[in-house]
């Protein structure tokens, strides 16, 4: 990490250096790299250790002095540290502190993806197209707040041309903090849904929250906004230029959007006077969009259309996140690492193009404040729209998808639990070859056990 040494992150940081007997020179080495988890030591990194919990990181300084770390922070002092470390008054403050002097000295285009719905997967798309001409680095699964962020900026080397990271928020004030740290030249935002919504309470609070990073973006920033968002089609950019993509005939559009079975998605691209068709290997309108978004990234970044789409044709997808596994001649939609009412939608979308018997497998959606109970009994309707055959609901708020239904006299055939254990034993005798099943929840229900039950009864 260029410019890194250990005296100028005590500095940094307000901290102590404290240097073994014969290792004074050590002073004005330069980390590799900081990480805050001992298995992922490599080579002079910097260690953070965190006290968690359950866990203190400060119990395993020595283990990531074994394995090659340069130096650590830690919290107290040490005794008989067999490396240097610097004392600092809060690990997780100094990281930040490391993170954001540690951005000053980058050049190459940092790119911050935010929304309500869809961060994760848009930032894939991103990365995959912009991987067709540059060295990218991108943030790691969701590590998108304030201990993923800078973990992320530290990991930016000298052979990166981009960097694409994930900025994830629930209240207030968090926005300007990760965007002092990451001062993003570009800002991508996906939409402004109902998530979170216990902290900022309307969809506007959302907007306002999210917003906050335009403060922290250079004179010259863009900002590239869903333009079928009601929210971002009217958001204040404090005078950054806009670019709008969407299904509506935005900057950056699709048209002649045919669905592929369950795994892709064919769109007619046009972007800036220019079209060109692509087969989106995900399924949904919504990874549409966040093929939408990439291409307009690419094309300010100077990708030609046909860079543009070998990236989103070559896009994958992560595991939990609308994840499509045939098992036999059974198909189930992975799609348990998170919820909430768009993305609910969304999925109940792509499981109602299926064809075959359809099944929902739903949990509850969680952080969505006063109204949880009315955003729940919604979902019975999306459910309706799409005519989906059997929902096994599961969790006290999930009952209200259940009771939408029954008022509705739906012809869904609907079922409710209040544990994962019992709806399974309804479930899993009455699947069949050639259903779609569903599986989606909030990540604190655990729906990734649905999804492995089924694939052990079927394979």
């Amino acid at each position: 990490m260029r410019e890194m040494t250990l005296a100028h992150i005590a500095q940094v940081v307000d901290g102590q250096l404290v240097l073994p007997e014969g290792k004074e020179s050590l002073k004005n080495s330069e980390i590799q790299g900081a990480v805050n988890d001992n298995r992922k030591v490599e080579k002079d990194y910097l260690f953070i250790p965190m006290v968690g919990a359950r866990v203190d990181g400060h119990d395993f300084i020595e283990d990531a002095f074994s394995k090659g770390a340069l130096a650590s922070l830690s919290e107290r002092k040490l005794e008989n540290a067999s490396g240097p470390y610097i004392i600092v008054n809060d690990t997780k403050t100094a990281l930040k502190q490391i993170a954001t002097d540690y951005r000053m000295h980058l050049s190459i285009p940092v790119i911050g993806v935010i929304g309500s719905v869809g961060k994760t997967s848009t930032k894939e798309m991103l990365a995959s197209v912009l991987s067709t001409k540059f060295n990218v680095l991108k943030t790691d699964g969701n590590f998108n707040n304030e201990i993923g962020l800078p973990l992320t900026i530290c990991r930016i080397r000298d052979e990166h041309q981009v960097a694409v990271v994930e900025m994830g928020i629930s209240d207030f004030g968090e926005m300007h903090r990760l965007g002092d740290i990451a001062k993003p030249n570009y800002v991508v935002m996906t939409n402004i849904g109902q998530c979170h919504l216990e902290f900022l309470k309307t969809r506007d609070g959302i907007l306002q929250a999210k917003t906050e990073v335009f403060e922290h973006m250079p004179a010259d920033g863009v900002v590239i906004l869903n333009g079928d968002d009601d929210k971002l089609v009217n958001a204040d950019t404090l005078g950054l230029k806009k670019v709008f993509y969407g299904i509506n005939g935005q900057e950056v559009n699709a048209s002649d959007i045919t669905a592929e079975g369950m795994t892709s998605t064919k769109a007619v691209i046009s972007t800036f006077g220019e079209s060109f068709e692509a087969t989106i290997p995900l399924p949904g309108t919504h990874n549409v969009m966040n093929a939408l978004a990439a291409t307009a990234m690419g094309k300010i970044l100077g990708l030609t259309n046909d860079e543009v789409k070998k990236g989103i044709e070559k896009a994958g997808t992560i595991a939990g996140r609308n994840n499509v596994i045939e098992v036999r001649d059974i198909t189930i939609i992975d799609d348990c690492y998170n919820a909430n009412p768009v993305s609910m939608k969304a999925s109940i979308e792509v499981l109602g193009k299926a064809p075959g018997r359809t099944i929902a497998v739903l949990g509850d959606m969680g952080e969505l404040g006063d109204d949880e109970r009315q955003l729940h009994y919604e979902i019975g309707q999306a459910l309706e729209e799409n005519h989906i055959g059997y929902v096994f609901t599961v969790g006290e708020l999930s009952e209200e998808i259940n009771n939408s239904l029954s008022q509705k006299n739906s012809s869904c055939m609907a079922h409710h639990y209040t544990n994962v254990e019992a709806m399974l034993e309804d479930l899993l005798p009455i699947i069949r070859g050639g259903d779609t099943i569903l599986v989606k929840a909030s990540h604190f229900m655990n729906f990734p056990t649905v999804v492995e039950a089924i694939r052990t009864r079927f394979e």
